[in-house]
């Protein structure tokens, strides 16, 4: 764990918030602080104080404190964030908003209400009780927080025909940096009264304002789901099914992408298979959703394309059949750990022209720096994860691997794509943003910054400024979602 220095004006400050909010909700230590050290990037640092949200007015009283006395806040919710987002690189406070996680359906206005810490399978099973649907979801659904998703813009496999959180955000209401209340928007739908800051704080990484209440577009619940998979001769001709099936006019809800390394891990490590007579090939998994009618107008229209392109294809008759669909994506990514006992899993996205040379690069990138890289991904919106694996005890696996990185992140943007879809840009993607935009856009990144957060409190030492990730050994844990023991120090 890195130390940082405490000054005597921040312990006078952290017992003075600990008077004013009470000693059960400002840990000073124990295990609930250590956890919330870091996120799922594993890299923990020292700080001062926990602070445990349960009300507005115990976000507004920390914020208030902190800007006075130039105090560091890391807000998370359930710290899911792969990239560092969530860790205090600078010390200070961690404000922990999971306590507040109220979920308020409004169905007559095809609205939730929640507060930040409401988890999202949460708010999609509220919705789902009244009828309604909440479309993002995540990977991580069951464990992170709608105020982290919000944080970075968080996505998932639905984004194919949804889009992502900000296109399901009606209205924020929180504080600034400062501690002074503010809202941008409310329950309606149309709002054009001054500058639109809502959409700043989305993906904003908590840098710029804390959430302590959002209003989420809710759309009707689809009537069915039509779930398949296809196997493919080679990985081009995979992503040029992908290409002719939205070109086709296909409106798919998902459309995952496996590369021949991801159906490997899943195959013969994981023990997957879904196609007795077709083996280690690349695969889609497609579904649609919408009316009977229109599923069975689809399954119609789909036969011309499976014929022309797939190798093998098979569909889902039940919700359980669905299921057993799902689970090479489920496992594949667990079963890379059979080639190295690290990951560096790199949400990168390309357009959709560029998907075949990204897949020929991908080939490049894993014979120049000798490492197994698969990959897979959203497919029908470019957002594919690289998973560069490596032994973390071999110095020279490291030194190919942070090396890998940047050439990945390199070869992206050449193709038009950008550095990161859902993940965000925290610590460990901060030394590429300049490759990524250019001195103007960060520019104005930085003015946005010191004009909302002028004394520079809020999550600092994330996005702008280059963290050496490879300095910095990750703790020894497992997380909730790790489906193992929490706790290992």
């Amino acid at each position: 764990m890195k130390t940082t220095r405490k000054t005597k004006r921040g312990a006078a400050a952290t017992k003075q918030l600990r008077t004013l909010l009470g000693p059960r909700k400002v840990l000073l230590e124990g295990d609930r602080k250590f956890m919330a050290s870091f996120d799922s990037s594993k890299l923990s640092f020292e700080y001062d104080a926990l602070i445990v949200a349960r009300s507005e007015k115990d976000v507004g009283e920390t914020l208030r404190l902190a800007n006075r006395h130039k105090i560091p806040v890391t807000t998370r919710g359930t710290g899911t964030s792969l990239t560092g987002s969530a860790s205090p690189v600078q010390g200070g406070w961690v404000l922990d908003m999971s306590r507040m996680k109220r979920i308020a359906i409004r169905k007559e206005k095809s609205m939730a209400v929640v507060q930040p810490g409401a988890v999202v399978s949460a708010i999609q099973e509220a919705a789902d009780a009244e009828g309604l649907f909440y479309p993002p979801d995540p990977s991580s659904l069951k464990y992170c927080t709608i105020g982290g998703n919000i944080a970075c813009n968080a996505g998932g496999m639905r984004c194919a025909k949804y889009g992502v959180t900000r296109d399901f955000v009606v209205a924020l209401e929180g504080f600034l940096p400062t501690g002074e209340k503010v809202s941008w928007g409310g329950e309606y739908k149309k709002f054009a009264t001054g500058y639109n800051i809502r959409d700043l704080w989305i993906g904003s990484e908590g840098t710029l304002g804390v959430v302590t209440k959002a209003v989420l577009k809710l759309v009707p619940k689809p009537e069915s789901t039509w779930t398949s998979v296809a196997a493919f001769d080679t990985e081009r001709k995979a992503l040029m099914a992908v290409k002719a099936l939205l070109k086709e006019g296909f409106a798919p809800s998902i459309l995952e992408y496996l590369d021949e390394d991801s159906v490997y891990c899943a195959e013969e490590i994981a023990g997957v298979r879904l196609f007795k007579s077709v083996g280690g090939k690349p695969l889609l998994l497609i579904e649609f959703d919408g009316s009977r009618a229109e599923l069975r107008a689809v399954r119609s229209r789909l036969r011309s394309w499976t014929d022309k392109y797939t190798l093998a294809f098979k569909s889902a008759r039940t919700e359980a059949a669905a299921d057993n669909l799902w689970e090479v994506r489920r496992k594949c990514s667990g079963a890379m750990f059979a080639m190295g006992n690290a990951k560096l899993n790199e949400d990168i996205v390309v357009p959709l022209e560029s998907q075949l040379e990204f897949a020929r690069e991908i080939k490049r990138l894993r014979k120049r720096w000798r490492l197994p890289m698969p990959t897979f991904g959203h497919a029908a919106d470019g957002n594919f994860h690289v998973n560069i694996m490596f032994h973390r005890e071999d110095k020279a696996e490291r030194e190919r691997a942070e090396n890998a990185v940047r050439d990945l992140m390199e070869t992206v943007v050449r193709l038009g794509g950008t550095i990161s879809g859902e993940h965000g840009i925290g610590l460990a993607k901060s030394p590429f943003l300049p490759i990524a935009r250019n001195k103007a856009e960060i520019g104005a990144m930085k003015a946005i910054k010191q004009g909302l957060d002028p004394n520079g409190i809020l999550n600092p030492g994330k996005l702008f400024e280059p963290f050496q990730v490879w300095e910095h050994t990750p703790v020894t844990v497992h997380l909730p979602w790790d489906k193992k023991p929490i706790l290992k120090r």
